[in-house]
C-alpha cells in the first residue's frame, strides 16, 4: 500500500568520513545525490586521508553517534540505511541498538573490514559483533572477497568458491549477499554474484585498468538509493553495479597518487 506521507524517501548513511572526498560519507552523499535521493548522514568515524592513505582516525563518542541517528529518524522518512566503516565493537553495538529501535525498511551493510593494502581494519571483538548484531539486521551484505573470507574464516580463490561463499553467508544469517568479484584473479570479466533465498544472479562487467577508490562505498550507497526509488533488491543491485562501472570508467586522479576517484555524476554529464 502506498504511504500517505508526502515526504520523499531519504537514504541514511552511517559510516566514516573521507577528508579526500573519494570514499565514505562523502562518496555516499554524492551517490545519493546522483540518484536524486535526499541523503542523510551519521558520522561513525572521522578520518584524515587522501589518495595515498589514512593518516589519522577519530571515533566520536557513541552517544553522539546515537544522537545523529535519532535526529535523522525523528524528522525524515527514511527508506534505506547504508552501513559503512564502523571501527569498534562499541560502535557496532550502538548502531545495532539504534536500528533495533527505529526499524528502517531496508538496511544495506558494506562490511568495511579490510584496507586496500590488505590490512585487517577490525579487531576480533568488532568482527564478532558485526557477525552477531549487524548481519541479521541487514537486508543485504556487500563484501568484497577479503571481507567474505574474514566473515567465513576461509579462503576464496575462484568464481566457484565465491558463489559457494554466498550460500555460506546466507547460512550464517545474511538475508541476501552481493559478493564483489574484483579481487578474484583474471583479466576478463569481473563478476559480482547476488544471492538470496530464492535466486542467484551474476552481474558481469569488463575489468578496467583503474585503481579505484571508494567503489565499495559507492556500490552499497547506490543499492540503498535504488531501494528508495522503488526497485526490488536484485534490480537495485544490478543498477548499482552498472552505475559503479560507469563511474569507474569516468574516474579521475585528483591527488598525487595513481589512485582514481569515481565520477559519481557521470550519468548526468552533459
Amino acid at each position: 500500500m502506498a504511504s500517505s506521507d508526502p515526504r520523499p524517501l531519504c537514504a541514511l548513511t552511517i559510516a566514516g568520513s573521507d577528508s579526500g572526498g573519494g570514499a565514505g560519507i562523502q562518496a555516499d552523499l554524492k551517490t545519493f545525490a546522483a540518484h536524486r535521493v535526499h541523503g542523510l548522514s551519521a558520522l561513525a568515524a572521522l578520518t584524515a586521508q587522501h589518495t595515498r592513505g589514512v593518516t589519522a582516525v577519530h571515533v566520536p563518542p557513541t552517544a553522539f553517534l546515537r544522537a545523529q541517528i535519532d535526529a535523522c529518524f525523528d524528522d525524515f522518512r527514511i527508506g534505506a540505511v547504508k552501513l559503512g566503516m564502523l571501527a569498534t565493537a562499541e560502535v557496532i553495538h550502538a548502531v545495532a541498538d539504534a536500528l533495533d529501535a527505529h526499524r528502517p525498511p531496508r538496511v544495506v551493510l558494506d562490511p568495511v573490514m579490510v584496507a586496500t593494502s590488505g590490512a585487517k581494519l577490525l579487531a576480533d571483538d568488532a568482527l564478532e559483533a558485526l557477525r552477531v548484531r549487524l548481519l541479521p539486521l541487514a537486508d543485504i551484505v556487500t563484501p568484497n572477497v577479503p571481507e567474505a573470507e574474514l566473515l567465513l574464516g576461509r579462503g576464496i580463490h575462484d568464481q566457484a568458491g565465491a558463489e559457494a561463499a554466498t550460500g555460506e553467508l546466507l547460512q550464517a544469517g545474511a538475508r541476501a549477499v552481493l559478493l564483489k568479484g574484483g579481487h578474484l584473479p583474471g583479466d576478463g570479466e569481473m563478476v559480482d554474484c547476488f544471492r538470496d533465498a530464492e535466486r542467484i544472479a551474476r552481474f558481469r562487467h569488463p575489468r578496467l585498468p583503474v585503481n579505484g577508490h571508494g567503489t565499495g562505498c559507492t556500490l552499497a550507497s547506490a543499492i540503498a538509493a535504488n531501494l528508495c526509488l522503488g526497485h526490488d533488491l536484485p534490480d537495485a543491485c544490478a543498477a548499482a553495479a552498472d552505475y559503479v562501472h560507469g563511474a569507474l570508467r569516468q574516474a579521475c586522479r585528483p591527488g598525487r597518487s595513481e589512485v582514481a576517484v569515481l565520477d559519481h555524476f557521470w550519468l548526468r554529464a552533459g
